[in-house]
């Protein structure tokens, strides 16, 4: 039996998501952030000392890093499903999506979060003006165009066909949901980039994808 360490509102409801694919048992450790700071709770460190989710138990192996988690199950389990052949360029593209979701992608987006929290967060009135000032500036010199920047780039790429490795649906598109779902509450995806928001409701069509729901419970992203 698998066991997910699950963090409401987290990467961790994409393992859900992969587990349903690939149609495995597995069992849910909840885990609910701090109403305050949106921190993991401390008893996540216990399990992996970064406390962090998504973490995986197979048996006597632990996996962290969504990336790496996707890779072990599909490896281990998914019996060539989710993964294009290899040597071939869509397997390439594949293993590039799988590493930028995480490597590039996110990385303004949570700039984003974390500065949208600055220019709000209480401060002494003397304070107040120079941090949102600095927050803003910041925002739209730099974290706001690299957003664009990606999500045209990522628009452009799914003119090449449905799906991000290839024609057909594979575990980095899984990867690549939760960027985008982050994109949509926070970093202004819409449907000005149809593709995407196409992208988006393809995948949450589909019947495991709800089933995740179903188990993981409410998913509602950080703004």
């Amino acid at each position: 039996m698998i066991t997910v360490h699950h963090l409401n509102n987290s990467r961790s409801q994409r393992v859900l998501w992969l587990l349903e694919e690939l149609g495995l048992d597995y069992e849910i450790v909840r885990y609910q952030r701090d109403a305050k700071t949106m921190l993991a709770p401390p008893e996540l460190r216990r399990i992996h000392p970064l406390g962090k989710s998504p973490v995986i138990q197979d048996g006597d192996v632990l996996v962290a890093e969504s990336g790496a988690i996707i890779e072990y199950l599909v490896e281990k389990y998914g019996n060539g499903s989710l993964v294009p052949p290899a040597g071939t360029p869509d397997k390439l593209r594949w293993r590039y999506f799988l590493h930028y979701a995480e490597g590039s992608l996110m990385t303004p987006l949570l700039m984003k979060l974390v500065f949208d929290r600055v220019e709000s967060a209480p401060a002494p009135f003397f304070v107040r003006p120079i941090a949102k000032a600095i927050a803003g500036k910041v925002k739209h010199s730099y974290i706001l165009p690299q957003i664009r920047q990606h999500l045209d780039y990522l628009e452009g790429e799914l003119a090449r066909g449905e799906w991000f490795a290839g024609s057909a649906f594979s575990a980095a598109d899984i990867q690549m949901s939760f960027p985008l779902e982050a994109a949509t509450a926070r970093g202004g995806l819409d449907g000005a980039r149809p593709r995407l928001a196409a992208f988006l409701q393809r995948i949450h069509a589909r019947p495991a994808y709800q089933r995740a729901l179903e188990r993981g419970g409410p998913y509602e992203l950080l703004r």
